[in-house]
């Protein structure tokens, strides 16, 4: 059974002033994601600047949107590390606190042989009950998930079910959904290619234009499955521009920018990340008018 199905949010992490995390304003935007149509919440991934979190500010996050969400729509936490102890203990706290499901990065800077990858998800896997979607973004991490070792993994490893594809090579990734045979979920991880993962038996997205965007999202991949591709492909191609738009610099500092200018007021970015420059600002504004959203 898959944890979900359609378009789950990449959600990013509201800030206050002094860049703690606003937990007011997180609560706020999980309601507006449920109310907007989101099928999952995914706290705490690339997107949400897990990476400049502490341990402590990564489980609370985690915790407080479990309790907040209350079963009505699964949470997945983003647990992964490039320390195969750090992710172990971050997946078993999760799992502890209530979280649907686990994404599971792939080691970044360090990086891994094929067979470390294979040790390193299965020690997590192993340490833990809930089913992990493994996330293969080669280009943030440096390090990706060859076809064979995920269908590896996918044979041996129970709760190993799915994989967001972030790699944008659509060979592989069809080659991923022959050798698993079926028995894998694939979620889009480019907001740009949703359709076409879809194709090859994709059951959703985990998307960063869902912050902005969750009912136009969900229905996108909602009429793929209800037969109407060519409805489905339209609404992938009119949403490019402001998915090129939403990516003019590295996320999540677009999509911050892009939920300020509509008035969430999620506040800035932590350092290493900077506000968007002007010209990106003002691509970024335009493409956002130009769909709907200002």
């Amino acid at each position: 059974m898959a944890i979900f199905k359609g378009a789950g949010v990449a959600i990013i992490t509201p800030m206050k002033e002094n860049l703690e995390i606003n937990y007011d304003k997180l609560d706020e935007i999980l309601e507006e994601q449920i109310a907007g149509g989101t099928d999952a919440i995914i706290i705490c991934g690339t997107t949400g600047e897990s990476a400049t979190m502490t341990e402590e500010e990564h489980s609370e996050a985690i915790r407080f949107t479990v309790e907040r969400v209350k079963h009505r729509i699964p949470v997945i936490a983003g647990t992964g590390s490039n320390s195969t102890r750090t992710a172990i203990d971050l997946s078993k706290e999760a799992e502890k606190d209530g979280a649907d499901g686990l994404l599971l990065v792939t080691p970044y800077y360090n990086k891994a042989t094929q067979n470390g990858l294979i040790a390193h998800y299965t020690q997590i896997c192993n340490e833990v009950s809930i089913p992990a979607i493994l996330y293969n973004v080669p280009s943030r991490t440096g390090c990706a998930i060859q076809p064979q070792t995920l269908a590896t993994l996918v044979k041996t490893v129970d709760n190993i079910v799915g994989v967001k594809e972030a790699s944008g090579n659509i060979g592989s990734i069809a080659e991923i959904m022959h050798l698993c045979d079926g028995n894998i979920d694939l979620y889009s991880g480019n907001d740009d290619q949703v359709v076409p993962l879809l194709s090859l038996g994709g059951i959703g997205v985990i998307s960063v234009l869902s912050n902005v965007a969750p009912k136009y999202v969900h229905d996108m991949v909602y009429k793929y499955f209800e037969g109407d591709t060519a409805g489905s492909a339209k609404m992938q191609l009119d949403a490019i521009p402001l998915c090129s738009a939403l990516f003019c610099e590295v996320n999540p500092i677009p999509v911050k920018a892009a939920m300020n200018m509509m008035g969430k007021n999620v506040g800035s970015l932590r350092a290493p990340l900077t506000e968007i420059e002007d010209g990106h600002r003002e691509v970024l504004r335009k493409a956002m008018a130009d769909f709907g959203l200002l």
